[in-house]
């Protein structure tokens, strides 16, 4: 299993602050992720509605009220600028 999210911390707009299980910490912008994709992520496309993100201990990934959240494994992607495919290489999955 890849890390997991353990802090949060919003910084402007759609940017957060990320922290996750390993000590990784990054700054993710996610516009691309929200903007024009409606459905669930309408709502998030209110930055004030965006800033209202917390983690979910459980999941270790971001949340939002209502339910909307995000895929911790894509978010380390992200983080470390590598594939999700380059990054599970080797992790045995059940």
């Amino acid at each position: 299993m890849l890390p997991r999210i353990t802090r949060v911390r919003h910084l402007t707009g759609y940017e957060l602050e990320v922290a996750f299980s390993d000590g990784t910490v990054a700054s993710l912008n996610l516009r691309d992720r929200i903007e024009g994709r409606g459905g669930m992520f309408q709502t998030l496309q209110s930055t004030e509605y965006f800033a209202q993100v917390s983690v979910d201990p459980e999941a270790g990934t971001l949340v939002w009220p209502g339910g909307v959240d995000f895929c911790p494994d894509v978010l380390y992607a992200q983080a470390t600028g590598k594939d999700v495919s380059e990054l599970v290489d080797g992790i045995e999955v059940p």
